[in-house]
């Protein structure tokens, strides 16, 4: 199968590498010869490093790379069967961007986006034939990271998305189908690990070390939720916040905060810029945490509650199975649990009672539950198991 990948920032350089290591020829199409020169050696990087850890004979990283093709000119995709997309997020570009492929292609090769924010129906629609339309949504870096998502959009053939679901499969990836609604399901059921943290933090009730600290050692989780802004960088986090919160018609549950659009604005980016929530200064001393377990508990049970909440929405709308909503959490964000397995260990009634005591003490829509999780708890039910043990006492 030949695949032309447009775009050859990290995340077109990451995915060209994946697909030239499951057997592909690939061609990475990018207008400015330096960005693709960087790729190229990029690419290269990577497989060398893979061949000194002994992951790949010196043989088999050159014919890996032997099989990519760096290219300006998007001529060279007419015999391309899959052309995906990884170029900046804006959906007049992305959209200009299809109607010049589809004049080259043929008929039956598929069309992707890798876009994390931007509806696909959206961008399906600038193509002739949006049937063969889907997206394919990577996370960075894709050589490492093992969560694919594949969202078909309304005009999306019946079978493509089982067709790409395979394919993805077939480089080593661990493939979830999602709906089309903002944010697919990582950037939507992620929100509040950071939202809620901020939340917290702006009402004083314990400070950024703290907060992180409560995820990071009572929780399980890698890296704290401030941290982890920090190290995505806020250009990036606060704009998918952003873009999530404005697509779902400005619902409360996904409303950005001041303190972080007020770091946005200064350049305050995190890690990339010396400067974020926390100072990355050579001489910078970071911040103690105030290591209270019961003040741990209570910032790491409602930041857990509103994820749970978030993930039992996203079954109850149908925006992805149960199993997948699991495998992207643990997968896509390296979660320590499935966030519906931690409700069945927690107890519904339990994230229940969490959440209505916030929105009693609030009276805020943002931490409305879920009717799903109601429902369950008034019929003694788990995520995954029928009837729960100990409800019937």
């Amino acid at each position: 199968m030949i695949i032309g990948i447009i775009g050859s920032g990290a995340m077109g350089a990451g995915i060209a590498q994946v697909v030239a290591t499951a057997g592909h020829t690939v061609r990475l199409l990018d207008q400015n010869t330096q960005a693709l020169q960087r790729a190229g050696k990029s690419i290269q990087g990577g497989l060398d490093k893979l061949a000194e850890k002994g992951k790949l004979t010196i043989e088999m990283a050159a014919a890996i790379f032997a099989r990519l093709h760096l290219t300006e000119d998007i001529g060279t995709f007419q015999d391309c069967e899959l052309v995906l997309e990884a170029v900046v997020e804006d959906l007049g570009v992305k959209q200009q961007l299809f109607k010049e492929v589809e004049l080259l292609v043929s008929e039956t090769c598929i069309l992707a986006s890798n876009t994390s924010s931007l509806s696909i129906a959206s961008i399906a629609a600038a193509c002739q034939r949006p049937e063969r339309f889907i997206g394919i949504h990577f996370f960075n870096p894709a050589p490492l990271m093992q969560l694919v998502e594949v969202i078909p959009a309304v005009q999306t053939r019946t079978g493509l998305a089982e067709q790409v679901r395979d394919l993805v499969r077939s480089w080593g990836k661990l493939p979830v189908l999602a709906k089309d609604t903002p944010g697919f399901i990582v950037n939507r059921v992620a929100r509040p690990f950071y939202g809620e943290a901020i939340r917290i933090l702006e009402e004083g009730l314990a400070d950024m070390a703290t907060i992180d600290w409560a995820m990071t050692e009572l929780g399980g989780f890698r890296m704290g939720p401030f941290a982890l802004m920090d190290f995505i960088g806020h250009d990036v986090n606060y704009r998918v916040t952003e873009s999530v919160f404005t697509s779902f018609f400005f619902d409360p549950r996904y409303k950005p905060s001041f303190s972080q659009k007020r770091l946005f604005e200064a350049g305050y980016y995190g890690r990339k810029s010396g400067r974020g929530f926390y100072s990355y200064a050579a001489d910078a001393v970071q911040p103690e945490p105030t290591r209270d377990e019961a003040l741990g508990r209570q910032v790491l049970n409602r930041i857990l509650a509103m994820l749970i909440n978030e993930a039992a929405d996203a079954l109850a709308l149908n925006v992805a199975s149960k199993d997948d909503l699991e495998l992207a959490m643990t997968k896509g964000v390296n979660y320590p649990k499935g966030l519906l397995a931690w409700a069945d260990e927690l107890g519904p009634a339990t994230v229940l009672a969490t959440l209505d005591g916030l929105y009693e003490e609030y009276h805020e829509d943002r931490y409305r539950a879920s009717p799903l999780l109601r429902r369950m708890v008034k019929a003694g039910q788990t995520f995954f198991q029928h009837e729960a043990a100990g409800n019937h006492r």
